[in-house]
């Protein structure tokens, strides 16, 4: 008895004997399923967008420690609880060049170039973060995109 109620339900679960979903949908469901991921596509790039980035803001401890304009190239060395982080500015972007931490994360993050991406070095407790016209979408932060 058991058996036989666990066999159908099997059978039920998996479809067999039953037409498979697809066949269920009409071309009306197709159309509709394909304009909302048309819809979904095209509004990443409008609404997740960070904006334009014109300056490096740099953090130790949470205390700011200078602000950089993204225009000039430089170097920049932050000290920090276990070392020197050397932070690096080029024309539109910023990266941790170098840093004590002993898994490099926030090395390997590489380029931020848009407002409001963050490069954080936690064992060293300094901060990279890119600030500038972000336009309606200020709020929004790296965490996201």
């Amino acid at each position: 008895m058991h058996a036989d109620l666990l066999r159908e339900l099997l059978a039920h679960a998996t479809g067999d004997g039953h037409l498979p979903w697809r066949r269920l949908l009409k071309p009306g469901d197709w159309l509709l399923l394909v304009c909302a991921a048309a819809l979904v596509a095209a509004s990443y790039p409008l609404l997740w967008r960070g904006g334009v980035a014109d300056r490096a803001i740099v953090r130790r401890d949470g205390q700011l420690v200078t602000e950089l304009a993204l225009n000039i190239p430089r170097k920049y060395a932050v000290a920090g609880a276990i070392g020197t982080t050397v932070i690096e500015v080029q024309p539109g972007r910023a990266r941790v060049l170098s840093d004590p931490g002993p898994r490099q994360y926030c090395v390997q993050q590489g380029w931020l170039t848009r407002a409001n991406a963050v490069a954080i070095c936690a064992p060293n407790h300094v901060t990279l973060q890119l600030a500038g016209r972000s336009g309606q979408n200020g709020a929004y932060d790296t965490l996201n995109y």
